[in-house]
């Protein structure tokens, strides 16, 4: 079953980071992902640049509305992502526990599926 894990990291968390203690949170992170990799787990693994970089866009009434970062209302914001293949919800949440993120951020766990159910 396939199962992504979202890292959900407290907004400004990043900016008051070192460059040198971000690369070396990434470093962690390029290592947990090639131990997923070995494993036969991991589908994908990307990190995300900034919400202060994104844009949000809705239409409402035919109209279309782009909004740039970053959105005051959030506090919080998706750092990133591993999509995996794993044979159950159990192992999911056990690897989320293994992930460093999980130390200074929140690992969600979901499932995918139809939005419908």
């Amino acid at each position: 079953m396939a199962y992504m894990l979202l890292i959900v990291e407290p907004q400004g968390q990043r900016a008051a980071r070192s460059e040198a203690d971000g690369r070396e949170l990434y470093d962690v992170m390029l290592r947990f992902a090639g131990s997923l990799k070995e494993r036969g787990l991991l589908v994908d693994a990307q990190s995300l640049q900034s919400d202060t970089k994104g844009k949000r866009v809705q239409i409402r009434d035919g109209q279309r509305t782009v909004v740039d970062g970053p959105f005051a209302e959030t506090k919080e914001m998706v750092g990133g992502f591993f999509l995996l293949t794993t044979d159950d919800e159990a192992e999911a949440l056990e690897i989320a526990a293994q992930c460093p993120a999980a130390e200074w951020a929140t690992v969600e766990v979901r499932a995918l599926g139809p939005c419908f159910t």
